[in-house]
């Protein structure tokens, strides 16, 4: 249980790290205003995400 969630926060880490790599870049070019802010959502959500992951690790590694 543990090695899984380990590698389920791992993903989610990293996906919040390329989506905001990709805001970024996306700012930096000038791109659209509208898929900046989309982009932001969903980092925002996978910051939620990884953030469940690591307490629900710290929840069921507790003796």
């Amino acid at each position: 249980m543990p090695f899984s969630i380990s590698i389920l926060i791992m993903l989610a880490v990293f996906s919040v790290a390329a989506i905001l790599l990709f805001g970024i870049v996306n700012m930096s070019r000038d791109g659209s205003v509208d898929l900046s802010q989309k982009l932001m959502r969903w980092r925002v959500g996978m910051q939620f995400v990884a953030v469940l992951l690591v307490m629900a690790s710290f929840y069921f590694n507790t003796p």
